[in-house]
């Protein structure tokens, strides 16, 4: 039953995976000063080297993108010299590794880059505190002017042409999760009433011009994007927000993507308003490359593969536990149980 997961994948033309198993992507907050990736940072990401693809932890595209502490960047000289040094240990090993790049929108915080304001379609406070530093309180964000969308789209595409510079083989557009393009998707989130607001259409708008950017910078072979059509974190679920994602998905699959990936910490949760599953719900509506998640193992990654529910399954928190978690699945060796306090050392 487990074959399948070691079974080589081609994305594309110019992109064939070893196995079906990818590195979630794990925000570790691990990065050094001025957000630049570590030497330990090449070490871990490089001990995980036998995915079939690492996605890297989510990555800010900019200063004020950032919304947890010692998360690593994109977008300056140092960042990119750091990076290359991930990438570089992934690539001795035989492995290909992704760029997650992020920005958190409402989910970001001043204190982390000094400006005077967090940015995001509308502007409609996160309740809650920053994780990691509770005693900071998010701050209610600047609504996007027309000029400031199309700045963020260029900051995207230069953010992915950093990544290639960096020796990324191709990058991720974290549209999930309740950070900034998904903010755009979600009636909750997106309150405006122009063209980024209101419709389907309207609402698509950002999230589509940051893939053409992306795309037009550095291929769509090298392009994938992260969606959670489920509103589950940071954000009211509005059954309008259906309507977006029927729009979004053929739209995404006419640009032939490397491959859409669900954003969800719990794939058994069941949402009405799509039907049920999230993973289910985007393959009725998405039949190219799509890149399952969310408490499977090994068996049950299978057994989906096998089903035609997704074709790639992202694997997370048993990658902190285990670098060699590829290794022990393969041979049906026990796997080590994740615990929170792993969280404190890049093994």
């Amino acid at each position: 039953m487990r074959d399948v997961l070691f079974e080589p994948y081609r994305l594309n033309d110019k992109i064939t995976l070893k196995n079906r198993i990818l590195m979630a992507p794990l925000t570790r907050c691990m990065a050094g000063p001025g957000l630049v990736p570590t030497d330990e940072m090449a070490a871990y990401y490089s001990r995980r080297a036998d995915a079939g693809l690492i996605i890297s932890e989510a990555t800010i595209i900019r200063p004020d993108g950032q919304g947890y502490p010692n998360t690593p960047g994109l977008f300056s000289a140092e960042q990119i010299l750091g990076w290359r040094k991930v990438t570089d240990a992934v690539h001795a090993k035989g492995g290909l590794i992704f760029a997650q790049l992020w920005h958190t929108g409402r989910v970001a915080h001043t204190f982390f880059f000094g400006g005077e304001h967090t940015v995001a379609p509308s502007a409609v406070a996160l309740n809650g505190t920053v994780p990691r530093m509770r005693e900071l309180q998010y701050e209610t964000p600047k609504a996007l002017t027309v000029s400031e969308i199309e700045q963020l789209v260029r900051d995207y595409a230069k953010a992915a042409e950093n990544a290639i510079e960096a020796g990324f083989d191709g990058v991720e557009i974290h549209g999930a999760n309740a950070y900034l393009i998904d903010e755009f998707l979600h009636h909750d989130s997106n309150r405006r009433d122009d063209d980024y607001g209101g419709s389907p259409e309207n609402m698509s708008r950002f999230p589509l011009q940051v893939t053409d950017a992306v795309i037009a910078a550095i291929g769509r072979e090298r392009t994938g994007i992260r969606l959670s059509p489920a509103a589950y974190v940071n954000m009211a679920t509005d059954a309008r927000d259906r309507q977006v994602f029927d729009y979004l998905l053929p739209a995404l699959e006419q640009r032939q993507l490397a491959y859409v990936h669900l954003g969800i910490f719990d794939d058994s949760m069941q949402f009405d308003y799509l039907g049920g599953q999230a993973s289910t719900y985007l393959r009725e509506h998405y039949q190219q490359t799509l890149v399952g998640v969310g408490g499977y193992d090994a068996d049950s990654a299978s057994a989906a593969i096998n089903a035609g529910k997704f074709d790639l399954i992202a694997i997370g928190r048993p990658f902190i536990a285990n670098p060699d978690y590829v290794a022990r699945v393969r041979q049906g060796d026990a796997t080590k149980a994740y615990s929170d306090e792993m969280l404190a050392t890049l093994y």
